[in-house]
């Protein structure tokens, strides 16, 4: 079997999973594979330090989530074939927006798609998401790292790169929900 043909089953796997995603949501159901957690916050795994993965900034040069430490930062894993992804992006850029203007928390989206920068780059400027950057992950290390295995999911660190909860599933981060959990990056170092 190709290596091309290959990739076009799994970019099709990843299809079905993001279109029963949206079947579910419309249905009321959580929308998870089996053993995978439910839509919503994550507590359980407070406290752990950011992994060491690596993925590319915005230029294409090596980054980690080691770079962000000295100030809370949210991070936004996401792919382009994701339907609940693009549909919560422009959200995180209003948020993205406003926190580049405090100053108090860092909000970065990291494209788990394969292949080039540029098509990622060129997918945010056609969804007229400027705030965030064209973090790119081609390798999905940081999602394995991670072990997130449901799109989007979105976690945030304090300022000494521990992890104080994680979003499962798409959201509004422009809702009074969003603003409750973020409230929680200014509470203070994590007790872990």
């Amino acid at each position: 079997m190709s290596l091309r043909l290959i990739l076009l089953l799994l970019a099709l796997l990843a299809v079905a999973g993001c279109d029963r995603q949206k079947a579910a949501d419309q249905q009321g159901e959580a929308a998870e594979a089996p053993g995978a957690p439910a839509k919503g916050v994550d507590r359980s795994h407070k406290g752990e330090a950011a992994p060491d993965a690596m993925f590319k900034d915005p230029d294409g040069g090596d980054i980690g989530l080691a770079d962000f430490r000295g100030v809370p930062v949210l991070v936004n894993l996401w792919a382009t074939w994701c339907a609940p992804c693009v549909k919560e992006l422009p959200t995180l850029d209003r948020l993205g927006r406003a926190q580049n203007e405090e100053g108090t928390l860092g909000v970065i989206a990291v494209s788990q798609d394969g292949g080039d920068q540029d098509k990622v780059a060129l997918f945010l400027d056609k969804l007229h998401v400027d705030a965030l950057g064209a973090y790119h992950d081609p390798k999905m290390a940081l999602s394995g790292a991670l072990g997130a295995n449901v799109m989007p999911t979105t976690l945030l660190y304090d300022a000494r790169g521990r992890e104080v909860w994680r979003y499962v599933g798409d959201l509004d981060w422009t809702s009074e929900e969003a603003a409750r959990l973020l409230a929680e990056a200014r509470a203070g170092p994590t007790t872990s």
